[in-house]
């Protein structure tokens, strides 16, 4: 199972985007305490939608809490900073249970948590120009490359509201 992590994340619209990201496809999303916004903030909830109902949230106060329940669990740290890419990664195995930690909008995940995980931080790459991606983008790269090298497993590949003859 994909599991996503959130590191204290501060925009309420990009968390509802990662809210529809992760019930899209099956993830269950940790969110780690303190948020920049309350879960029932109307821009979360209109970035949510009615996907919402359909994701599992793990709320925690901190992130000795996470560890506590997550014990033993690999985790993936992404990060700008990290030499190895993400792509480059195994996450083929359906049945494995895959954590990715995103950090905040504005100062990503803290440097000693990097550097105390550092054989599990990965990277997006990007032009050398650029800082960062947004937030909620990055969860749906990562997350969707996971989905691909799985097969996109227990996922729909034809379209299933309008049929999948609908366009041709």
């Amino acid at each position: 199972m994909i599991n996503i992590v959130l590191y204290q994340p501060e925009i309420a619209g990009n968390c509802g985007n990662i809210v529809r990201t992760c019930a899209a496809i099956g993830a269950k999303l940790h969110l780690i305490h303190p948020l920049g916004f309350s879960l029932d903030e109307k821009s979360f909830l209109r970035a949510g939608m009615d996907y919402i109902i359909d994701c599992e949230i793990e709320e925690y106060s901190s992130i000795d809490e996470f560890y506590k329940k997550n014990k033993n669990k690999i985790i993936f740290y992404i990060t700008r900073y990290a030499k190895k890419v993400y792509s480059d990664e195994d996450f083929s195995s359906p049945v494995e249970d895959y954590y990715f930690m995103f950090g905040r909008e504005s100062t990503g995940i803290p440097y000693e948590i990097l550097k105390d995980n550092i054989e599990n931080c990965l990277r997006i790459p990007m032009q050398a120009n650029s800082r960062s991606l947004n937030l909620s983008n990055c969860v749906a790269i990562v997350s969707y490359e996971a989905c691909r090298q799985q097969e996109f497993y227990e996922l729909s590949t034809e379209e299933t509201f309008k049929g999948k003859d609908f366009i041709y």
